[in-house]
């Protein structure tokens, strides 16, 4: 035990502790008891004590028990039992949400670690910190499954909201907490300790032997919740967040678990036990849309049902139709309470965020893809690389994002209203267009700058400076290039349309010009005439641009050319009178593959051949090499297959100087075809090969898909069936992917090798 002068100087710093918590200064206590503020000092100093008379009235000011005042002085910091007072095991569980469905993963993990309990280390409590988005059920299952394992906890469950994201603003002081938890567990009033250490302290010691259920709710942080962690084994604790708890898991050996939206068949199931089965049953549509426009957030889904049960007489479909409505979601996903309003709790996390984060978040809103990466989101909002990672990082731990593959990051629909709707709401104008600006000049310079690394022979598009804050993207080779294509897809067709809705026409017309190398080597026709007609749309609004760029349109594989030819044979003659060579090559380029398409293969032809020789007076040899190969394989569809053999062999022998190794995969490809209709089957055979292996090598998998379909007719020709089976199962697997109607040409063949 302390000494005499020790217990003292414990007496002094505790009398001025509680004088601090109950918020008096010296001269106020002085004042109060009658005396002066030197003998205040002194107290606090241990320099003397209040003499008994003064005692009674100084409980009285400080707000304890005279009982309590004669301890404190005292020194005495042992924890003494209530006389009288039963401890009984504290339940304070809330009662659980009625109905709760899903969860079954999550519930089964929460149960094995009771079940795996006797293996863990001796002295180690055990914690689950549950992290998700505001909305996403984290209380629903923490009470859910603790009611289910309570039975387990003899000694009682303790449960505090901790009001971390709290319409207030205001979370729980610890110290407020832990005279909660130990009200609950016995402890009179007047014997609470004063500081937060030593409740802290009484708190562990009153749990050291018990095996008790601790549910930590709505935590805003780990610092808020480590003074509440027993450090008994036999105890666990649940904290729920909407913040990641990254800290308890690194330092206190928690488990963290965070919890998604709801499944397809969660999200039907919550809404028809709250519905009624039969109500469910006769519009199973109409369930599947509002589930589906509620993001399968069960907060939205529960304040959606209640609209239901509200309206029993209305048909679904009439609420599907209100949540349709994009702009009033967020306002027919209101209770009228706060805690049932989809708009105020998300609010509630954003009032956490840093203002730059909570700007970015508002700026999410207006980005036009399903998700996004840090460089993108860095021109977005004209921050730098490390400031965009650091900033969606932390939105990542507020789960107002997720990180749903490495480096790309994504929304739920419902929080992409809610930021668009800040973003209208708190940004001007003038800074909402100019984020548009940059993202999408974003895009397009960096689309610009991979369609040249994955297609060599493509010239530049000529395009004006980014918008200032815009830092597109690099890349070091071919296979980045492309899989920046890849992951960019959707991402860059929302572009366009944001472009044209943004009045940015000259922008959208030339991402669609940049898109070429993955709609060529990805095959996507069925998407590409929708992209070619909002191009043709943009580009009519903006010839002036189009024509003072210099700009060039692949058409690739479009299912209705018929509606373009006058287009771009007008495009061509004003570039023609502007002396703008290479632009009149590209508009004739493009009209030849037009009408290749439509079977016109002389008049391609001829397009193709005027295009090789502007190409040439200007000195463009890449352009060159590849309207020779375009040449070349117009003859050979029209019959003349020396012609053919023989331009294409030019293109081959420019383009091994000045060319790239997918127009070699082509011409080589073109020369197979030619071999093929001249009757060389083994020199058809060793082109499509040569062919075959430049495609895989440059992930061009619709060239591939292309030349194995070739490849089989060659080897079924020398009676090779099994591996002409072979060549075509290969073809058909990659036309399937590509949901190509071609799919149907090649199985046919493999059938009639059955027959």
């Amino acid at each position: 035990m302390p000494d005499g002068a020790a217990r003292t100087g414990i007496a002094a710093r505790r009398l001025a502790q509680r004088r601090k918590a109950v918020g008096l200064t010296q001269e106020q206590l002085a004042e109060l008891l009658g005396v002066e503020r030197t003998t205040v000092v002194r107290w606090e100093r241990g320099e003397t004590q209040p003499l008994p008379w003064l005692r009674p009235r100084l409980a009285q000011a400080l707000g304890i028990t005279a009982d309590r005042i004669e301890e404190l002085l005292a020194a005495d910091i042992t924890p003494a039992s209530a006389p009288g007072r039963a401890a009984a095991a504290p339940r304070q569980l809330p009662s659980a949400v009625v109905g709760f469905t899903g969860r079954a993963a999550e519930l089964a993990a929460l149960t094995q670690t009771l079940d795996q309990a006797s293996a863990e280390k001796p002295g180690t409590v055990i914690i689950w910190a549950i992290s998700g988005t505001a909305g996403v059920g984290k209380t629903a299952l923490a009470l859910h499954w603790a009611h289910r394992a309570a039975g387990r906890f003899p000694d009682g469950q303790l449960y505090v909201d901790l009001r971390g994201f709290d319409p207030s603003g205001v979370p729980m002081p610890t110290g407020e907490a832990l005279h909660g938890f130990l009200d609950a567990l016995g402890v009179p009033p007047d014997r609470i300790p004063i500081t937060p250490e030593a409740e802290a302290g009484l708190y562990r010691s009153l749990l050291a032997d018990k095996r008790m259920l601790i549910v930590l709710d709505n935590a805003t942080d780990e610092q808020q919740v480590r003074p509440l962690l027993p450090a008994s084994p036999g105890s666990l604790v649940v904290v729920t967040s909407r913040n990641q708890l990254g800290g308890l898991a690194a330092a206190d050996r928690a488990r963290l678990l965070t919890l998604d939206v709801l499944s397809d068949d969660e999200a039907v199931q919550m809404l028809t036990a709250r519905i009624d089965a039969s109500r469910a049953a006769a519009e199973p549509a109409a369930v599947a849309e509002i589930t589906a426009l509620c993001a399968r957030l069960p907060l939205a889904l529960a304040v959606a049902a209640a609209r239901a049960e509200a309206r029993p007489d209305f048909p679904l479909s009439a609420l599907a139709g209100e949540l349709r409505d994009r702009a009033g979601l967020l306002d027919a996903l209101d209770a009228g309470d706060p805690a049932a309003s989809v708009r105020a709790v998300f609010s509630w996390s954003c009032r956490q965020l840093s203002g730059e984060a909570a700007r970015l978040f508002r700026l999410l809103g207006l980005h036009p893809g399903p998700d996004i990466s840090a460089p993108a989101a860095a021109s977005l909002a004209a921050v730098d690389g490390p400031g965009a990672r650091r900033l969606l990082a932390e939105l990542t731990r507020a789960h107002l994002v997720a990180e749903h593959v490495p480096g790309r990051y994504a929304l739920h629909d419902l929080l992409r209203a809610y930021a668009s709707d800040q973003a209208r709401s708190t940004d001007g104008e003038p800074e909402r267009a100019a984020a548009v600006c940059r993202v999408i000049d974003h895009y397009l310079h960096t689309a610009r700058d991979a369609a040249v690394v994955t297609l060599p022979s493509l010239a530049p598009i000529p395009l004006a400076p980014a918008s200032p804050g815009t830092v597109p993207e690099q890349f070091a080779g071919n296979d980045e290039a492309l899989a920046w294509f890849e992951a960019e897809y959707h991402v860059l067709l929302g572009a366009m349309s944001l472009a044209v809705d943004s009045g940015l026409d000259n922008q959208s017309w030339q991402i669609s010009m940049v898109m070429h190398p993955i709609q060529a080597t990805h095959g996507r026709t069925a998407e590409w005439t929708g992209i070619k007609r909002m191009q043709m749309a943009a580009g009519l609004r903006d010839d002036a641009a189009m024509v003072a760029k210099g700009a060039r349109d692949h058409v690739g594989t479009l299912g209705d050319y018929e509606w373009v030819p006058e287009y771009y044979a007008s495009l061509a003659k004003l570039y023609q009178q502007l002396g703008n060579d290479r632009g009149e090559a590209l508009c004739l380029y493009s009209l030849a593959a037009i009408a290749e398409y439509l079977g016109q293969y002389a008049e391609a032809l001829t397009h193709a051949q005027q295009a090789v020789s502007l190409f040439r007076s200007i000195g463009d040899k890449t352009g060159e090499a590849e309207l020779l190969n375009t040449v070349g394989w117009y003859h050979a569809l029209l019959g003349d297959h020396e012609q053919a053999g023989e331009i294409c062999r030019q293109a081959l022998d420019l383009n091994a100087r000045y060319g790239s190794r997918h127009l070699e995969a082509n011409i080589w490809n073109s020369l197979g075809y030619t071999e093929y209709h001249a009757g060389d089957f083994g020199q058809a055979a060793a082109c499509y090969e040569r062919a075959l292996g430049h495609f895989r090598a440059v992930g061009d998998r619709w060239g591939e898909a292309d030349t194995l379909n070739s490849l089989g007719d060659v080897r079924r020709a020398v009676g090779e069936p099994l591996r002409a089976r072979e060549a075509w199962q290969q073809a058909r697997d990659i036309l399937e992917d590509f949901q190509h109607p071609d799919a149907a040409k090649v199985r046919a063949k493999l059938a009639s090798l059955d027959r």
